[in-house]
């Protein structure tokens, strides 16, 4: 037998692993496997750490090591948490989708803060009625104050014989002999004015008796004095007369009567009212102007426009809300037109901040269809009404429901919950029903709103439907839901 040189163990045959460290693999070689991947893994991760180490433990020339912190940001905290905002729920939709107000229009806001509570329709620009003459009142106050009156004058003239008699635009100025009340209470008197132009004229020119009366409306144009989108029976039946600087009682025919027929011209009816009152006989009447500069014989004025304006408001009077309406034109140094008032009103309550970009004003009285306004835009202006000191005189003109104005027999019924609580003006016209103010809630919230029910054929029900309406609104409070 031959010997391996060197070697003294047993020979194992190629392919026999049976035995010793092949035998193992052959036994355990999926934990081999495992184990030799581990090894890998650590001896790489090792040689990572240290190369890091390594690596960051050599220093840069010439620079002195510091140590270096990051510090994330603080991460904001509130300082308060925002308040739960409740879900409203009391709804107005039934009262709202009432057959009898036909199309409804309507926003409703809480009046401090003008946040919207409900709108139906509310930004689009329809006819407001009467709830127009709000814009008046408060454009009147404004611009004139609430301590300015009306002047009607008496002048001298030139021409021997002769005084001219000048409007001012008082509709009021009364044709009644002292004693007697007309429809406005304590207005000035025609007799107290002819009394005084008598007795001045008389001393200016002793023996020469007064022979002619010149009648001045020449304050604006007396020949704009109808708009031709109003009706004339509103002249015939007594609403409305024809707009004139100068006139007496509102050119009633009955000057006691709230709704009285007018006549077609209002100038010589006050011309042949004062006439009488001078008491000299065979006086001719002519229309002209007076001289400028021409002495003063005489004048009475209007009650002041605070008083105007609430009798305005509460009965809802046309003539009052035209005659104070061109007069704030005037004294806004317009001319006086019915055209200038889209001008005018606005310009008169731009302090109040308000957008009259998509309002129309045709008139002072709200009595054309051609006025437009958004609900939305009178609720927002209401809440001016209820909570600007300025407009406390517009306010106190508003109607009281179930007590005074053209409230005073409304809110009946299951409506009377909200008796004495609802301040708002009304608004009527052949198309439309309207309803604009100032709700005191029952939860104490105070409320404003506008809503205006509109369409060919409406019925006067729609009253009642806007009462229950505005009573819905005080019985919700803030509790009042948008749901339609």
């Amino acid at each position: 037998m031959i010997r391996g040189r060197g070697y003294h163990g047993r020979v194992t045959e190629p392919g026999n692993h049976n035995d010793g460290t092949g035998t193992f693999f052959a036994r355990h070689r999926f934990a081999v496997i495992a184990t030799a991947l581990a090894v890998a893994f650590l001896l790489l991760g090792t040689g990572a750490v240290f190369a890091g180490i390594s690596s960051a433990s050599l220093p840069t020339a010439n620079a002195t090591p510091t140590a270096t912190t990051t510090t994330a940001p603080p991460r904001a905290v509130p300082t308060a948490l925002p308040a739960s905002a409740g879900v409203r729920t009391c709804s107005i939709a039934a009262l709202a989708n009432d057959p009898t107000l036909m199309t409804l229009y309507g926003s409703v806001e809480i009046a401090k803060t003008g946040s919207l509570l409900y709108t139906k329709r509310g930004d689009e620009p329809r006819r407001p009625a009467s709830v127009l003459k709000v814009l008046t009142a408060a454009a009147a106050v404004t611009v004139l104050g609430n301590d300015a009156v009306l002047t009607t004058r008496v002048m001298d003239s030139p021409v021997p014989g002769t005084i001219v008699l000048v409007g001012g635009g008082d509709a009021t100025l009364s044709r009644l002999p002292a004693g007697q009340q007309s429809y406005y209470p304590n207005a000035p008197k025609l007799s107290d004015l002819a009394a005084q132009a008598t007795a001045a004229y008389i001393a200016a020119h002793p023996g020469v008796p007064i022979t002619s009366v010149v009648l001045d409306s020449s304050y604006w144009d007396s020949a704009d004095a109808w708009d031709p989108t109003w009706d004339r029976s509103e002249q015939t039946t007594g609403y409305q007369s024809e707009v004139t600087a100068l006139q007496v009682d509102g050119d009633r025919d009955d000057p006691t009567k709230a709704t009285s027929p007018r006549s077609d011209d209002p100038v010589q009816r006050a011309g042949a009212e004062f006439v009488k009152a001078l008491g000299f006989p065979n006086i001719t009447l002519s229309e002209g102007t007076a001289e400028n500069g021409a002495p003063v014989l005489a004048q009475v004025q209007s009650q002041p426009v605070k008083v105007l304006v609430k009798q305005m408001l509460l009965s809802s009077d046309n003539t009052l809300a035209e005659m104070l309406a061109r007069v704030v034109s005037k004294e806004s140094a317009m001319d006086g037109s019915a055209s200038s008032l889209q001008t005018a009103i606005p310009k008169a309550l731009a302090k109040f901040g308000m957008d009259f970009g998509a309002v129309t004003i045709r008139d002072g009285s709200g009595l054309s269809n051609d006025n437009l306004v958004a609900t939305r835009f009178m609720a927002d202006f209401m809440a001016r009404v209820a909570t600007d000191s300025s407009l406390s005189t517009v306010k106190a003109g508003l109607s009281v429901a179930g007590k005074t104005g053209s409230l005073a027999s409304r809110f009946t019924g299951d409506s009377s919950v909200a008796v004495g609580a609802v301040l708002a003006k009304t608004g009527w016209l052949t198309t439309a029903y309207t309803l604009s103010g100032i709700v005191n809630a029952k939860d104490g919230t105070q409320l404003t709103f506008a809503f205006y029910a509109l369409g060919d054929g409406i019925s006067d029900k729609a009253q009642a439907a806007l009462d229950a309406l505005a009573a819905g609104v005080y019985t919700c409070g803030n509790n009042l839901s948008n749901v339609q």
